[in-house]
């Protein structure tokens, strides 16, 4: 188990994390969320004894890091999975460290299996792609077989088939009775992975509760309703039919409506006492990342605008009357490129044509150019 106690790291006068209290239980996937600057990264260093808290601790099965008797047996971590070597081959790295730590050398090629880079085990991690350096971390993390696993955004790098294998592992970790501590901002990811989610922003606690829970709390669900395209007088029924009933009905750009307030068998019987027939009538639960934003809209550092581009994008002001070709004004006394001509090549039996040289025949250097013939005026005789 991973507890923090009012966790605070100061840099100077920047504030990275403040007051920071919660715990991450075994036998479970937590997740833990936070915009760009949120802290997520200093307090996985403070909680892996990299960084020193300023105020509050952090322990481990109840003791600090530093403190924990061959810790990389105790604790796996994957924080940057290009802290390698470049000119050490994975084989190498993974050896190094087990040696280390007192690991038989026999789990390197145990972990190598389990990420898939048995093959490439060979390879400089110079020449790893994003993807293969992440599982090269992962398998680092799991070289000793600890009981706590901290992860770092696992999944930056990989492909679709890696995503799932990541996924699945933190779940059979977690089964094993591990504790697994995944930071990530990919949510719909965390929504199939976590169990438990631990959410900061501007280094302070946001929120410490279950998947469910966090959605249901920080999300508004809606109806999605649908009554015959052809007929709106029946859409302006049931809006009215709702409104009398202390709901809310907007309608959408497709057509529908969304309404809230109101349970869907409520929904439908106003439509049936209003008599209106509906084609559509469908519940709308908010997404993890819905309920996340939703949350987490007033703690982001970095926010993004539209792009004016400042008017480059206008026309050049055309001539009135003057022809325009491919959106370019011609001007007076222009006159539009001749279109390239086909060479014309000489077949046999007219002047200039010369037959191939046989195959394997040095090549004929080309004949020299015959003078231009003079000007012919008029009255004069050809000499």
């Amino acid at each position: 188990m991973i507890e923090a106690y009012g966790l605070t790291k100061r840099y100077g006068a920047k504030t990275a994390v403040y007051n920071l209290s919660f715990q991450v239980r075994p036998g479970a996937v937590t997740g833990f969320l936070g915009p760009n600057g949120s802290g997520k990264s200093t307090t996985m260093r403070m909680i892996l004894g990299l960084d020193t808290p300023s105020a509050g601790q952090v322990t481990i099965g109840g003791h600090s890091f530093r403190r924990l008797p061959n810790a990389p047996r105790q604790v796996g971590a994957l924080l940057d999975a290009k802290a390698v070597h470049g000119g050490r081959n994975a084989r190498t790295h993974l050896l190094s460290l087990a040696q280390l730590s007192g690991i038989p050398a026999r789990r390197v090629d145990e972990v190598l299996d389990v990420v898939g880079l048995r093959e490439v085990a060979n390879r400089r991690f110079k020449g790893f792609s994003l993807g293969m350096g992440q599982r090269l971390g992962i398998a680092a993390a799991l070289l000793g077989d600890p009981q706590v696993l901290l992860f770092d955004e696992p999944v930056n790098g990989l492909d679709p088939e890696g995503i799932l294998w990541v996924r699945n592992l933190m779940k059979r970790l977690a089964s094993e009775g591990r504790t697994v501590f995944v930071s990530s901002h990919l949510m719909s990811e965390m929504a199939q992975t976590a169990d438990h989610l631990i959410v900061i922003g501007r280094g302070q606690l946001m929120a410490d509760t279950s998947v469910t829970e966090f959605i249901a709390q920080n999300s508004v669900g809606f109806a999605r309703v649908r009554t015959p395209d052809h007929e709106p007088q029946q859409r302006e029924k049931l809006t009215a039919a709702v409104h009398e009933s202390g709901g809310q009905a907007q309608p959408e750009e497709d057509g529908a409506l969304r309404v809230t307030g109101l349970g869907l068998p409520q929904i439908s019987d106003l439509a049936h006492a209003a008599g209106v027939r509906l084609w559509e009538l469908s519940p709308h639960s908010a997404s993890l990342e819905e309920a996340y934003m939703r949350m987490t809209h007033t703690s982001v550092d970095y926010r993004s605008t539209a792009d004016a581009r400042s008017g480059l994008q206008q026309p050049a002001p055309a001539m009135q009357g003057a022809p325009v070709m491919q959106g370019v004004p011609v001007q007076p006394g222009w006159g539009a490129p001749p279109a390239p001509q086909p060479h014309a090549m000489p077949v046999p039996g007219q002047q200039g044509w010369q037959a191939p040289p046989p195959a394997g025949a040095p090549a004929m250097p080309p004949p020299p150019a015959q003078p231009a013939a003079a000007p012919q005026y008029e009255g004069e005789d050809a000499r």
